[in-house]
């Protein structure tokens, strides 16, 4: 997971709404928060559901790296 400095205002609404506190606010008022514990994320997509700022949140699911199924007619493979 990662901020967009030029979206995200600091607002601290994603430290707020996180149920595992994988964030902190950052020191400085209108920077974006500190992630400091990535490994226990559970991609729930709290932060990025109740950010105000669209694309000021931004991470891959893992699941979606896989989401990936073949079509035994066609032999084509799709990403989900």
């Amino acid at each position: 997971m990662k901020f967009n400095p030029e979206v995200c205002d600091g607002c601290n609404i994603c430290v707020d709404t996180c149920p595992i506190d994988v964030y902190i606010p950052h020191p400085q008022e209108g920077k974006p928060p500190i992630v400091l514990h990535p490994e226990e994320c559970w991609y729930c997509g709290c932060c990025v559901v109740d950010c105000p700022r669209p694309g000021a949140v931004e991470f891959n699911w893992p699941l979606q790296q896989r989401g990936y199924w073949k079509n035994k007619e066609t032999g084509k493979t799709h990403q989900l």
